[in-house]
């Protein structure tokens, strides 16, 4: 990240996995990092771990799916570490259900954190990015956002959402000066997945956390990793319906 302009940064979903080495990551190279999430012990590790090593980080206790805790934390912070260079929307959940063993209260989670809370930490953080007229919004969007998922349908959808809305805030904020990043990994071993066996080339939390810095640098608009399981689902997502839903019913 040598030669980077970023000063500060917020990543939610931060107390563990991809959030939690991301924000290691970011704090190597000297930006001060406001990490929040729901667990205030765990964001004290993570945040220890930071100082330990000479970093700067700001833990910031909050609930992402409480729409005006997230946009009133953000705007906090933005005020306070004079202006967000960085906002990561990483807090993300998945329940793996068959359609018909399906509960609202499955949905309501899922849409709780990555619906509503994606869209209000990066919201919060429009006005001044625009106002500043430089920024940089990054979502966790998911392989998943190509095509609907047997068994995680709600979860594509969400991610589907994600992906969409980062789509058109890259078209309205880049004449402001405002770069818009979609991030989309494949499989990684996270508290997300526990219990599951191998997964289709996954990724340790560390490793995601570097493609996505790498993403950040590159200023890159789409980002899906890894290379094989990416091309594999743009291409599921050029089927037509029918193929699609015998090849998921069946392989899937």
């Amino acid at each position: 990240m040598a030669g980077h302009d970023l000063r500060t940064a917020f990543v939610t979903g931060a107390s563990v996995g991809i959030g939690a080495e991301l924000a290691k990551l970011l704090a190597r190279q000297g930006l001060h990092v406001a990490i929040a999430a729901r667990r205030e012990p765990e964001l004290a590790a993570v945040a220890a771990a930071i100082r330990a090593e000479g970093g700067h980080a700001t833990i910031v206790p909050v609930d992402v799916s409480d729409a005006a805790a997230i946009t009133a934390a953000v705007q906090r912070i933005d005020g306070e570490l004079g202006g967000l260079d960085l906002v990561v929307a990483n807090a993300g959940v998945a329940t793996q259900r068959h359609s018909a063993k399906l509960q609202w209260d499955d949905c309501a989670t899922m849409l709780g954190v990555n619906v509503i809370g994606a869209t209000a930490t990066l919201v919060a953080a429009i006005p001044g990015m625009v106002a500043r007229g430089r920024g940089h919004l990054v979502g966790v969007s998911s392989i998943a956002a190509y095509r609907g998922l047997p068994k995680l349908a709600v979860y594509s959808a969400s991610k589907a959402y994600l992906s969409a809305m980062l789509e058109g805030m890259r078209v309205d904020l880049g004449p402001k000066g405002i770069c818009v990043t979609d991030v989309r990994p494949g499989y990684v071993r996270t508290a997300m997945n526990e219990g599951a066996g191998k997964l289709p080339m996954e990724l340790q939390p560390v490793e995601a956390a570097q493609e996505i810095v790498d993403a950040i640098l590159a200023r890159k608009a789409v980002h899906a990793f890894p290379m094989p399981v990416a091309a594999a689902m743009r291409s599921a997502a050029a089927l037509p319906r029918g193929l699609w839903t015998a090849f998921a019913r069946k392989v899937m």
